[in-house]
């Protein structure tokens, strides 16, 4: 008896107090945030008092979660001739103007970094892969892929990469993965099959038709507008 009288006296007790302090306290919060008319005469009928306590004022234009996307009214349009023009890895010192691939050659240009044209793949804010693709060369992607030898390049995850678009925006991203020794013939498999915002960058891992290197981050931040000058370097490609 002496044990159950000392539980009813540290447990239950509290508990029903604390139970009762919160419905007390909830009750005091509805009576504040009753609507307000503006006739003191006049009360709101129960269809009005329904609405006003099912819809809170929104703060934030955000869409919840799992809905799909913004709601309609604030979705905005994908500027036909957004592409990528400048990537930057500051942890890596990597800073690169993007072009698009020339037809004259197959082979990739020097001192740029080039985007893969595929309809299967998109641009930054497109929610699809962006794929960026430079020579592992010294003032290219060579940290790329220095990095991904040592602990298979566990410590570049988590480094922010920026890339800037033709239309003066700039997105970030995260590297969550890197992935060493990808064959060729398999490269374009997981990119062509993404359904939402990513970027993907690659470098070869030696000479010829090599495996490919592949890093991989997901966004931190939709596009914000950046300073011209910044987001449109002018490239100087060579043949190399």
């Amino acid at each position: 008896m002496a044990f159950l009288a000392e539980r009813i006296r540290t447990r239950i007790v509290p508990a029903l107090l604390t139970a009762a302090g919160v419905v007390l306290l909830a009750a005091g919060l509805m009576s504040m945030t009753n609507p307000v008319t503006a006739d003191p005469l006049a009360s709101p009928s129960p269809s009005a008092r329904s609405a006003a306590a099912s819809t809170p004022e929104s703060l934030i234009t955000l869409p919840p979660l799992g809905s799909g996307g913004p709601p309609p009214s604030v979705v905005p349009s994908f500027p036909a001739d957004r592409v990528a023009t400048r990537v930057r890895i500051r942890a890596l010192r990597i800073d690169l103007p993007v072009i698009k691939p020339g037809a004259a050659t197959q082979h990739p240009l020097c001192d740029v970094a080039m985007y893969y044209a595929d309809p299967s793949l998109g641009q930054p804010g497109q929610g699809r892969a962006t794929y960026l693709y430079a020579h592992a060369q010294a003032g290219m992607f060579l940290p790329l892929l220095d990095r991904s030898k040592v602990a298979n390049g566990q410590g570049m995850l988590g480094m922010v990469v920026e890339v800037w678009t033709k239309d003066d925006q700039l997105f970030l991203y995260v590297i969550t993965e890197v992935l060493r020794h990808v064959p060729v013939r398999t490269a374009f498999v997981r990119p062509f099959a993404v359904t939402t915002e990513q970027l993907w960058l690659q470098t070869s891992e030696g000479i010829g038709p090599q495996p490919k290197l592949q890093i991989v981050a997901e966004p931190l931040s939709p596009g914000v507008a950046a300073a011209p000058a910044e987001a449109n370097p002018v490239p100087h490609p060579r043949v190399c």
